[in-house]
């Protein structure tokens, strides 16, 4: 791995395992990026074009996302190669478990992410034995409901509530466009309508739709119970527009919500928002935000405005030792806060220092990071 050998800083990444099993055609990776603040803990992703280089991308934004929420976890993400829809998903699974029998849980705590589902954490508990190999899993096995909270989705609209507000305006009747309609856009959707703001755009892997009026939130998520992401298909002609265009319709604020590196420089000259909280890690790239905070747009960084995943985690790795599950509510309030909270405080630091919120994020997180590198002894020796 040449090209990631080049990518060592002073962060990390700490450790690079890549696992394979001949009899499942099971081919996985793990990442430990920063162990400073606790043991790693991050999703597993499963995707036929997961790469190494990605899952340390996403290993180094839960580095600072856990950071930022000031919970003590380190960052660390995981990927396997492989069809979430594949009927041999449960063999995978237990293949990747089994050949990082050595890693999880004492360097890695495993957990949810695309292609991943609660079943598939209660696999890897099984299968290693261990209830504190996994959190994510079902209600039923004491895991904390995130699917049916929203948690993730829930933290970017309060994100967007808190953005708005710092800059003198109302959620209520803001238009907003969502670039994804899966876990988080769906739950994004939800807490936006009900903070009064006008979903105007939405999209699936299957197309996208816009109403400059409003769409229908209730209905709309009602469909993507019934139909999936192929809803979108049971939208009037008049709706449908071609896919990626929600990305540049007229709006307040845009939350791209599915995929990395979506918006780039081109794109970001196109955005008629005058908000952008990232709903997925890494959306944007390094040029298109300079771009975008040139023309006056505010960016909310993904870790900020998408950390409630992380503190509903937080939640759910306490639990392990527990015989308690932690209420919902108290859940929801926590990430309410907290990314209310951190949101207010990077566009205020920006603001004053003129930067961008993402410096100003990183320095936030980074800061506490080298405390707790300094602390254990993990820097160099002072000259």
């Amino acid at each position: 791995m040449p090209d990631l050998l080049q990518e060592i800083d002073e962060w990390g990444p700490e450790k690079v395992v890549c696992v394979s099993d001949a009899r499942t055609g099971m081919r996985g990776v793990l990442v430990v990026d920063n162990t400073a603040r606790g043991t790693g803990k991050g999703g597993t992703r499963m995707s036929p074009t997961v790469t190494v280089a990605e899952i340390a991308r996403l290993a180094r934004v839960m580095t600072w996302k856990w950071a930022a929420v000031d919970l003590f976890h380190g960052g660390a993400k995981a990927g396997i190669i492989a069809d979430p829809d594949s009927p041999d998903k449960e063999r995978i699974v237990r293949a990747f478990a089994r050949r990082l029998a050595d890693q999880i849980p004492a360097s890695y705590v495993a957990g949810l992410d695309m292609g991943m589902t609660e079943h598939d954490a209660a696999i890897i508990q099984d299968e290693l034995g261990d209830r504190g190999a996994a959190v994510g899993v079902p209600e039923s096995l004491g895991g904390v409901p995130y699917d049916q909270l929203g948690v993730t989705g829930h933290g970017v609209a309060e994100a967007v509530d808190a953005a708005l507000a710092h800059r003198g305006r109302s959620a209520v009747g803001a238009r907003v466009a969502l670039q994804g309609f899966g876990a988080v856009g769906a739950a994004a959707a939800r807490r936006l309508h009900e903070l009064g703001a006008q979903v105007v755009a939405l999209s699936t892997v299957e197309g996208s739709v816009h109403d400059p009026d409003g769409l229908d939130v209730p209905r709309w998520l009602d469909a993507r119970a019934e139909f999936g992401d192929a809803c979108v298909a049971k939208a009037p002609a008049r709706q449908r527009i071609p896919r990626g265009e929600e990305l540049v319709v007229d709006c307040d604020v845009l939350v791209p919500a599915a995929g990395q590196d979506v918006i780039d420089e081109a794109l970001a000259a196109a955005v008629r928002a005058g908000f952008v909280v990232e709903g997925a890690n890494l959306p944007t790239t390094p040029g298109a935000r300079a771009l975008l905070a040139a023309r006056g747009v505010t960016v909310v960084p993904d870790f900020i405005a998408n950390a409630g995943g992380a503190i509903a985690a937080g939640f759910a790795m306490d639990a392990r030792h527990s015989a308690f599950r932690p209420e919902p509510e108290a859940i929801l309030r926590t990430v309410a806060e907290r990314t209310r909270g951190n949101t207010v405080l990077v566009l205020d630091t920006a603001d004053r220092g003129g930067t961008l919120p993402h410096e100003a994020a990183r320095e936030l997180a980074e800061e506490r990071v080298r405390t707790a590198m300094r602390l254990r002894g993990r820097l160099p020796e002072p000259v």
